[in-house]
């Protein structure tokens, strides 16, 4: 007996609360490769689940829209990171410890490898593919944008851990004592449900996964560039 949608989305939740674990704390350094992997078992899982492609943002005759809503999603992205980056008051929101400690070749396979493939590729597949297909088929868009969006805001619990001492200006806001990084954590939560709405109804309005994961890359690897230039031009 084949499973349903509602089985197929535990399954779903489980292999992910799985993957979150190991590229986190126990095998962070296979990060790109448990991402690939765990993306591979969720498209088995939409399968089973009795639920196709184009509902998860996959279909072919999709794909010219997709690439076209990301292609000016990611020329926004690059000019507003441009436009902050040029002016002195939002400059140190560049200003990235972890990125700081990268050289060129490090930059280079965040920005084209581990950010692609390991971020943008398993989490647009996850929570704007499977996942809010598996939900929408059952319960309609809005559900589907709830549940996706709510479990996209708690994937980041552990990433977010220590995210108030990377950046001064986290550290200015948040403080460095417990209590700060609690509220960085949420915080954090917070806006990545709130991005996750907004990426499920790229998706929606697109027709193709392509759209979100464009802007999430943008976002992701960009962000990265820019934050790159920003310290080394100091």
């Amino acid at each position: 007996m084949s499973p349903t949608p509602q089985t197929a989305v535990v399954a779903v939740v489980a292999v992910l609360a799985l993957a979150n674990v190991l590229n986190n704390r126990l095998a962070p350094s296979a990060y790109v490769m448990t991402s690939l992997v765990t993306a591979g078992v969720l498209l088995v899982l939409l399968r089973a689940g009795g639920v196709g492609w184009g509902e998860a943002g996959l279909g072919r005759e999709a794909v010219p829209r997709g690439v076209a809503w990301g292609l000016v999603l990611v020329l926004a992205v690059a000019a507003c990171y441009l436009a902050l980056a040029l002016l002195p008051a939002t400059r140190d929101l560049f200003l990235d410890r972890r990125v700081g400690e990268a050289g060129t070749g490090r930059m280079a396979f965040e920005v084209f490898v581990r950010i692609p493939l390991g971020t943008v590729l398993l989490e647009e597949l996850a929570f704007r593919g499977v996942l809010y297909a598996l939900v929408k088929v059952e319960h309609g868009v809005v559900w589907a944008t709830f549940v996706s969006s709510v479990l996209f805001g708690l994937w980041h619990v552990l990433p977010s851990a220590g995210i108030s001492t990377v950046n001064p200006s986290f550290t200015r806001l948040f403080g460095t004592g417990s209590l700060g990084a609690l509220v960085a954590v949420a915080v954090t939560v917070l806006v990545m449900t709130l991005a996750g709405a907004f990426l499920c109804e790229l998706q929606r309005r697109s027709g193709s996964l392509i759209a979100p994961a464009a802007l999430h890359w943008a976002t992701n690897g960009l962000g990265f560039v820019a934050a790159y230039c920003v310290i080394n031009a100091r």
